[in-house]
């Protein structure tokens, strides 16, 4: 094997014409800094440190027929015939060196694989996860499979609904898999390696029409000076970014959903009363959320009138209440629902394309719309604004959206090529209503200017969709591009078996700890309500109410203003103010708003003290003790259970 990066065949690399140019230098060196052998890869930083490398899995290069001409590297054989592969230097800018890195076979129905190892670096990106950690854990052992949106609270070990082909490493190297990739990842938490792989065959995705189905795995590699410079560098070349922002009121005060507190059995007495008693006890609301079960079936866009008899004086009620109103709604159309024969050509279909293909969802079987059909997504946004005009609702929540709900076999009205942009195209429904409008899907839709709510929570404290899990799941949602957050509902969903403490309501300890996290992200929600506690509870919740809405919520609504132009997160790892520190790298219960203020809340059961990390800076805590000698490690810091700890940078 090879063990010098590669020259052309015969002779040293011929030096370019002279140019005194810092670029043309800069250029030169970083070519030198890609080492590639028969099998795999390397690159360097510019420290000469090894921070990317890669085993190629599905075949060997042949060195022979590689050369190299200016910026391009490019060999035409592998140890199984034919094939394209280059590597190319496409530019360098902001201390940033990015590489292309492109394998394409030409043989159909074969594929490409790469191994990526993650060495003693920690990574971050790819994709909402049921077990989620910050940096990534890798959960054992995964053989490539669709890398395409799923519900995780569902089906625990697959992709979730809000994913990119996109990791960072604490290394400042970043990889984005291209769009045109029919991508499978896999994983080996043993080595710390991810499998990426190319393939058409036995796969969802298929060939653009016309062409043959040869594999091509390609990719951008980029390397920075530090994390948080080649974070930026990336958000600024690939993701797309929101032009608008929601509500302003979404910030400042709380969302109040019927779903934890009344799962199906809502109806209009129970809405009501649930509204006069949010008042009652002098709480705020940005809006008010009737969800799943309000119809009299899955697919109707009306309300039940058994269970709602006056539709219109509820809302009405509502109204001088001073509540905004928001419906849960979803793709699916059951046989029940005088909609199913309505909106027959609208549906996704079976492979011949004559009957619906039905689908299973979490309340039963059904067809679902096509959204690539432009007369289905017109069709849909009608109902709705039916429903906004008829009854004064000001948006909705667009639950589900994944690719697990599409049928095992089907056929759209657009081809398919990639299955998750059926998510964009439904998650793109909420667009007209971004205001107070929440998506559970997120795949290339950063552009989209509502709350990204993510997977439900159970009411648990651990890393599985517990109360751990909410720092390193907005945080990972934040890197993808997603900067407006919506946790879930305070205290997890309060469901069978899947609820720590009290019988009758989640653990009082784990409820008060939620929300005092949930202070401090981009929106709140409220469906178990703190009266049903006790007025020490009820009182914790005002204060943090009002420190929300004087202290927080006007520097999230300010660095909301700037998304449209950095696409920067609300919510920030400490490591983005702290790039070079190693300790802010492994840091997943503490978090940033914007660069100046440090949020450490308590997330373990029973204790009133926690260690707090604060990078270097000087930090004024709420208690106002001032920190000068940083970074700094405060073990054991006093924080009681009516407490939040947070600091704010002095300059």
């Amino acid at each position: 094997m090879a063990t010098q990066p590669l020259r052309r065949r015969g002779q040293e690399d011929r030096p370019q014409q002279r140019d005194d140019s810092y670029e043309a230098t800069r250029r030169r060196m970083k070519m030198e800094q890609v080492g590639l052998w028969k099998n795999g890869l390397t690159i360097q930083s510019q420290h000469g440190e090894v921070v990317f490398r890669l085993a190629f899995q599905s075949g060997v290069l042949d060195l022979e027929s590689c050369s190299k001409e200016g910026d391009v590297l490019t060999c035409s054989e592998s140890d199984k015939g034919k094939l394209r592969f280059s590597i190319e230097i496409v530019g360098s800018e902001d201390a940033v060196m990015c590489y292309n890195i492109r394998w394409g076979e030409l043989v159909a129905d074969t594929m490409v694989e790469h191994k990526m190892f993650w060495g003693d670096a920690h990574w971050y990106g790819g994709y909402e996860m049921s077990m989620q950690h910050w940096p990534v854990q890798l959960p054992g052992y995964q053989e490539p499979k669709p890398f395409v949106t799923s519900d995780v609270y569902s089906f625990r070990n697959s992709f979730g609904g809000v994913l990119e082909r996109y990791w960072v490493s604490s290394k400042a190297a970043a990889v984005k898999i291209n769009d045109s990739v029919p991508f499978h990842l896999g994983f080996n938490a043993s080595e710390r390696s991810l499998f990426f792989q190319a393939r058409y065959k036995d796969s969802p995705y298929k060939p653009p029409l016309g062409q043959e189905p040869f594999p091509e795995l390609s990719y951008r590699v980029c390397i920075g000076s530090d994390i948080t410079s080649v974070h930026k560098h990336m958000v600024q070349k690939y993701f797309r970014k929101p032009s608008k922002i929601p509500s302003a009121n979404t910030f400042r005060f709380p969302i109040w959903s019927t779903w934890a507190l009344y799962k199906k059995e809502i109806d209009q007495e129970k809405l009501l009363e649930f509204a006069w008693t949010i008042r009652k006890h002098g709480f705020k609301s940005s809006l008010i959320e009737i969800d799943d079960m309000y119809m009299r079936n899955y697919g109707d866009f009306d309300f039940d009138p058994v269970k709602f008899p006056d539709v219109s004086e509820m809302f009405e009620k509502l109204k001088r209440g001073g509540f905004n109103v928001t419906l849960w709604i979803h793709p699916f159309v059951h046989v029940s629902s005088p909609n199913f024969e309505v909106g027959k050509e609208l549906f996704v279909m079976e492979p011949a394309g004559h009957a619906p293909a039905m689908v299973t969802w979490w309340n039963g079987k059904g067809a679902i719309l096509d959204f690539t059909n432009p007369s289905a997504r017109e069709w849909f946004q009608n109902q709705l604004r039916q429903l906004c005009s008829k009854y004064g609702i000001v948006s909705f929540k667009f639950d589900a959206g994944e690719t697990c709900y599409l049928p095992k076999e089907f056929r759209t009205f657009q081809p398919l090529l990639d299955p998750s942009i059926w998510s964009r195209h439904y998650a793109e429904m909420a667009i007209p209503f971004y205001e107070f409008a929440e998506v559970r899907v997120g795949y290339q839709s950063q552009h989209i200017p509502c709350f990204v709510r993510i997977i439900d929570r159970d009411s648990v404290w651990g890393h599985e969709l517990g109360l751990r899990s909410l720092i390193p799941t907005v945080l990972t949602l934040g890197l993808l591009g997603y900067p407006f957050v919506l946790p879930d509902m305070i205290g997890g969903n309060f469901l069978p078996n899947k609820t720590e403490g009290a019988i009758d309501l989640p653990d009082r300890d784990l409820y008060i700890r939620w929300l005092e996290l949930s202070t401090f992200m981009p929106s709140m929600q409220f469906s178990i309500p703190p009266w049903l506690y006790d007025r020490e509870v009820v009182e914790i919740a005002h204060r943090f109410m009002e420190l929300r809405e004087s202290l927080v919520a006007p520097l999230l609504l300010e660095l909301a203003q700037a998304v449209a132009a950095t696409g920067h997160p609300l919510i920030r790892p400490v490591w983005w103010a702290s790039p070079g520190d190693e300790l802010a790298h492994q840091i997943d219960s503490q978090f940033l708003i914007g660069d100046a203020f440090l949020v450490a809340p308590v997330l373990e059961p029973g204790v009133v003290k926690r260690d707090i990390y604060l990078p270097a800076g000087k930090w004024k805590s709420y208690k106002g003790e001032l920190f000068t000698k940083t970074p700094v490690l405060l073990t054991d810091y006093p924080v009681k259970l009516d407490e939040a700890a947070y600091f704010s940078l002095v300059s």
